[in-house]
């Protein structure tokens, strides 16, 4: 039994395979980041005129690597939201003609459901199942959402943002201090050369539900700091540096950035640490959970899993870095329990921007 994934909700064209025993086949990512990195940001339009040239290649080689044929394949799997509608559209419409033309059943898939599970996913991989109830933190660029997951298919939303994104304040700061796009590798490499406690930034003050999320007061922030320190010239070298080195070293990056900016950097990543783990913990203790997912891109962060460490009465459980950004094996492998369950998707099935996981 095994299942093909496809996902293009944002701006990675992937597909996988994944067989019954929740073992990984292949997994096959094309990322548009030289397409957009010149923009700042992902254009939309761009965005679904390039999953459109990648989706057919890119599902190809994941069959292959998985030596697997279409006639091998027990059902096809999609992304059907939340994200972007056009992206969306590509994967959705590709994955209906394929199961059309194979009498295979279709299984759509909540985007945010697939970040969680690519970690259990992985524990599987290990021989491990990941013990329920489970607090889930699903952090990205388009994303930051809390949820009790009391068991595979099962999900209660706790809290979620009310503004930007944790990844997104990442990479608007990035921007900002003149470090391209995407920023927050960048931010988050940066940070340990700077004082987390250089710069007093101020926690987010939530009413009604506390355990919602806020960082568009932190952006504001740096923003401010900036103007204050007038550091104009610092931030056009940093993006000469970029036009001249593509990418930049590390070490080329320290030498573009002053110590106060480092210390900026690193009381930035500290705050946004600090709000998300303040929120994890809190509600973990209320839901006596047995473990915490932190999955999604800002599952990467080196500094928000090395402060995970310091808490050792939890069990937090984080995917790999390749399947923290966008992949299909976590589409692929969301769709197991569908199947199981019966599950299927119409051909009537639409790409939706915004779609609540239930």
């Amino acid at each position: 039994m095994r299942i093909l994934g496809i996902e293009s909700s944002c701006d990675e064209t992937a597909a996988a395979v994944v067989d019954r025993g929740q073992r990984l086949l292949s997994s096959v990512v094309a990322s548009q980041l030289g397409t957009h990195s010149k923009y700042g940001g992902v254009v939309p339009e761009l965005a679904s005129r390039e999953h459109l040239r990648a989706i057919v290649p890119v599902v190809r080689q994941a069959l292959r690597d998985a030596s697997t044929n279409f006639e091998d394949l027990t059902a096809i799997a999609v992304t059907s939201g939340p994200g972007l509608v056009g992206s969306l559209l590509v994967g959705v419409t590709y994955a209906k003609a394929l199961c059309y033309a194979r009498s295979l059943p279709l299984i759509a898939v909540n985007h945010v459901e697939g970040h969680i599970h690519a970690v259990i996913l992985e524990e599987r991989q290990q021989g491990r199942d990941v013990p329920f109830p489970a607090l889930a933190l699903v952090a990205s660029g388009g994303h930051t959402h809390l949820f009790e997951v009391s068991a595979i298919g099962s999900y209660r939303l706790l809290g979620k943002t009310r503004d930007d994104a944790a990844g997104e304040a990442y990479d608007k700061v990035a921007k900002l201090l003149g470090f391209g796009y995407p920023g927050g590798p960048v931010l988050d490499r940066l940070a340990p050369y700077g004082d987390p406690r250089g710069v007093k930034f101020t926690l987010a003050r939530m009413k009604g539900n506390e355990l919602d999320f806020s960082f568009s007061g932190l952006k504001t922030a740096v923003l401010r700091w900036v103007e204050r320190h007038g550091i104009a010239e610092e931030i056009a070298q940093r993006r000469e540096l970029q036009k001249a080195h593509a990418p930049p070293s590390m070490e080329q990056w320290l030498a573009a950035t002053p110590q106060a900016t480092r210390d900026m950097i690193a009381s930035f990543q500290r705050t946004v640490i600090e709000e998300l783990l303040r929120r994890v913990l809190v509600s973990a203790d209320e839901i006596g959970a047995e473990s915490i997912i932190v999955s999604g891109g800002v599952a990467s962060n080196l500094g928000l899993r090395q402060e995970t460490n310091r808490y050792s009465g939890y069990r937090f459980l984080f995917p790999s870095q390749s399947l923290s950004t966008d992949n299909a094996a976590m589409i692929a492998a969301a769709a197991f329990p569908k199947f199981e369950r019966g599950e299927f998707a119409g051909f009537d099935l639409r790409a939706q921007a915004n779609l609540p996981l239930a």
